[in-house]
């Protein structure tokens, strides 16, 4: 495990921007108005060979614990408890509030080192309010520019006592022979307040993401790492990732939640499998098939699970309503799976996860040319293709040139005029026979080119 490092401080003095300087990506959203962030978001850090975890946590405001903003403090207070080190970053061009001065005497409670940020301390102006950084009582403030890369020597300096291992050995990373022991990357997609964080939080066992009932708490895409254990007693390694809600796009009209909306579809991109969370006392929406669509665009491997099943009556006829609108609304992969399941008691989460770990055994697969053509000379035995205009359409041989999702390309001559219901009749054949399941398959056509052509 890395060293943790925690950024704290009130809002808008620029600790997201600084988070994605040191993770080198723009994975935290980054907006002018303040309470941008609101989940403590984890990354790993880079910073002149120093390796650590950075949290980048919610603006600290002094409000009601049961208020967004309270719980949203507790989290950045749960940060700090179990950090190596904390950086308390303040606005040096603002000078130091009230709030500041509060945020400092928690600090110097707690057991975690600190290290004095004054952020936004470019050019001279700014000497005045990185010296009156020194009332806070927690040594002298490093100047720093997040948005411009000024300090970061200055930063690396005072990290280093703090995360250095004394006996002088590196920290470990992971490292996976093969996918299946890799870590499974799950995301939670759906609508605004179906449960995605309620679902992660049951799974982790502990309030580790922002939960409550205004709809559209989460903004970032948050990813937690977490041990599964299986029937066996095994422990499975998985990547939970909790996304923004998506809404239907003509409802989308704040700046932030647009950019909440594509960091959560961004995220479906770098997950194996994606689970579509639906509210099951609303039923199936429209906007529900449109995010089911997007998932499996990208290629990525779909479960659907029925959330807060435990409160819902005549579950029979709806669980088969919902069941024929899937089969209906996504007819380029019949039969994804539907779990029903519990965020608020934890009923069906088990099995949700072990479907998703056999969702992407079935997604990562390969199979042999050899067993592939045996199928595919049955195939076309018991249908042959058609033969527009009186001419045939040579199908010569197909392969699996890719994985995860799995594509395969076949080989022939008068490609262009094969109909598409002969294509879906091959791919749905590679599913069923091949073991594939409901997992995205593509084809692609390839003719050997004609020599005579011109």
């Amino acid at each position: 495990m890395l060293p943790t490092v925690a950024i704290v401080g009130r809002p808008n003095v620029g600790k997201s921007t600084l988070f994605n300087r040191l993770v080198g990506k723009k994975l935290a959203l980054v907006d002018d108005q303040p309470g941008v962030t609101r989940d403590r978001r984890e990354g790993e850090a880079h910073l002149l060979g120093l390796e650590f975890t950075i949290i980048d946590t919610a603006g600290y405001e002094d409000e009601d614990p049961h208020s967004l903003p309270g719980r949203m403090r507790m989290q950045t207070q749960a940060a700090v408890e179990n950090c190596d080190v904390a950086l308390f970053m303040v606005d040096a061009r603002a000078g130091i509030t009230p709030l500041d001065e509060e945020i400092a005497r928690w600090l110097r409670e707690g057991d975690a080192p600190v290290i004095l940020v004054a952020n936004k301390a470019e050019g001279k102006s700014t000497e005045a309010g990185v010296m009156e950084a020194f009332v806070l009582g927690l040594g002298e403030p490093i100047p720093f520019s997040a948005e411009h890369g000024q300090g970061l020597a200055d930063l690396f300096q005072a990290l280093l006592p703090h995360l250095e291992r004394e006996d002088g050995e590196e920290h470990e990373k992971e490292f996976y022979e093969d996918e299946e022991s890799a870590p499974l990357k799950l995301a939670i997609v759906g609508r605004p307040n179906a449960g995605k964080s309620t679902l992660i939080n049951r799974l982790l066992g502990e309030n580790r993401l922002l939960t409550g009932p205004e709809a559209g708490i989460t903004r970032d895409s948050i990813a937690v790492d977490w041990m599964w254990t299986n029937d066996e007693g095994e422990e499975r390694p998985v990547r939970l990732i909790d996304t923004a809600g998506m809404r239907k796009r003509a409802k989308v009209q704040d700046k932030l939640e647009k950019l909440a909306v594509s960091d959560g579809l961004n995220a479906v991109n770098f997950a194996e499998v994606v689970v579509l969370l639906l509210d099951a006392t609303r039923g199936l929406e429209a906007q529900d098939l449109r995010i089911a669509d997007k998932v499996l665009e990208e290629g990525r491997a779909l479960v659907v699970a029925l959330n807060k099943w435990d409160t819902v009556e005549h579950g029979s006829a709806l669980y088969q309503g919902i069941k024929q609108a899937l089969f209906d609304g996504l007819a380029q992969v019949r039969g994804v799976p539907i779990m029903t399941v519990s965020a608020a008691t934890g009923k069906g989460l088990d099995d949700l996860i072990k479907v998703a770990f056999e969702t992407r055994t079935a997604w990562s697969q390969r199979i042999s040319t050899g067993v592939l053509n045996r199928w595919f000379e049955v195939a076309l035995e018991a249908n042959p293709p058609p033969a527009p205009g009186g001419k045939r359409i040579k199908l010569r041989y197909i392969t699996q040139n890719k994985t995860r999702p799995p594509t395969f390309v076949l080989f022939g001559t008068r490609l262009d005029e094969l109909p598409e219901s002969y294509r879906r009749y091959l791919v749905n054949g590679i599913r069923k026979e091949l073991g594939f399941g409901a997992v995205p398959v593509r084809l692609t056509l390839r003719s050997a080119k004609n020599p005579y052509a011109k």
